[in-house]
């Protein structure tokens, strides 16, 4: 009977270690540093937010609290349509403080309605996570 629970116990703490790995793990990928830059990438926080197939991460590039540019991240929406989301959205947010471009209003483009609603969700909570981290 002791080592029935000994070795539940083991196995326990050996589940406890892998989840707080794994919830480390996820906010390490989260936000990196890359050439003197902070990096956040939405790919886990933004997990739920769905583009008209599927996720659309995208990576914030963050320098002295200002973005400097925000890139797409491979996602399952139909090229042609995110094409005209990449070419249309992910430049609106250059240049600006953090704080400006979490408040900014940016409108959908017409005809990729889902993807470009999903990368501004997308944008906006990557950025909430730099000012909160």
């Amino acid at each position: 009977m002791k080592k029935i629970v000994m070795t539940t116990l083991s196995c326990c703490s050996m589940i406890v270690v892998a989840l707080t790995l794994q919830s480390w793990k996820t906010s390490e990928q989260t936000m990196t540093k890359e050439n003197g830059m902070t990096v956040i990438n939405t790919t886990n926080i933004g997990k739920d937010i769905q583009g008209f197939m599927g996720p659309t991460p995208v990576k914030i590039y963050i320098q002295k609290n200002k973005v400097v540019k925000v890139e797409a991240l491979k996602n399952e929406d139909t090229p042609k349509y995110f094409l005209k989301v990449k070419k249309a959205l992910l430049d609106k947010w250059n240049g600006m403080k953090v704080k400006d471009a979490k408040n900014m209003k940016v409108d959908a483009v017409t005809g990729a309605t889902y993807s470009s609603k999903s990368v501004i969700e997308n944008v906006k909570l990557g950025l909430d996570y730099y000012s909160k981290h």
